[in-house]
């Protein structure tokens, strides 16, 4: 990975800022900074030749964009065993040959694109894994570009895999391999749509079903 995807150390967790708070996430900024330049330089040259505008205008509507996509609002985490990594939609729930229960969540471009620990504990692996870029829904996405993460629990070994998707083609961890985590503390992102995946250890039921809306540190994802 580049030194913009290298983990920069732990943060505080969500419950150390105001909820309702939105930031901007970490890690956009190779794609932000460029376009929001061009479209403050063309907005300038605008008030000196009215042609300028048929490039501000769209260049100030992908910032726009950008920003919303790049939202990362503070969340009061909530409560469950585990909670979901990531906003958006359950696309599947598969019982795994080992006894586990893979639930794989569908983000799209509109969903906020930071992912979050499922529980507490200590982040044992972070594993970058080289692969294609199919879209994120395909049930060939498996063998995308992907970061896997290995999280030692009370519940013992959690799996999440952050898999890019055909537009979604960077990950940017957060954290290191021996960082310890809170429930609901944001580890990475995912630029622009794609998926992610958390594998429920075996004996523990899913709580949600196929196309149950998720969102980030708050729903939960095991069975009372």
């Amino acid at each position: 990975m580049s030194n913009e995807s290298l983990p920069r150390g732990p943060e505080s967790g969500p419950a150390d800022s105001p909820r309702g708070r939105v930031r901007l996430a970490r890690g956009v900024s190779p794609w932000l900074a460029p376009t929001a330049a061009a479209a403050a330089v063309t907005a300038v040259l605008t008030r000196r030749s009215p042609r300028w505008a048929l490039a501000a205008a769209p260049l100030a509507a992908l910032t726009g964009g950008m920003l919303w996509f790049f939202r990362d609002p503070e969340r009061a985490p909530g409560e469950g065993r585990l909670i979901s990594p990531a906003d958006g939609v359950v696309q599947s729930i598969d019982p795994w040959p080992d006894g586990r229960t893979r639930v794989a969540i569908f983000m799209s471009p509109l969903n906020v694109h930071v992912n979050r620990a499922p529980a507490d504990g200590t982040i044992t692996s972070v594993e970058h894994v080289p692969g294609g870029f199919v879209p994120a829904f395909n049930k060939d996405s498996d063998k995308n570009e992907r970061v896997v993460w290995h999280f030692e629990t009370a519940l013992g070994d959690i799996e999440m895999v952050q898999i890019a998707g055909a537009v979604a083609r960077r990950i940017v961890p957060y954290l290191f391999a021996g960082a310890k985590v809170v429930q609901g503390e944001r580890v990475g992102l995912i630029r622009f749509g794609s998926r992610v995946d958390l594998y429920l250890p075996e004996g523990i039921a899913p709580a949600v079903t196929v196309g149950t809306r998720t969102i980030a540190g708050v729903t939960r994802l095991d069975h009372v």
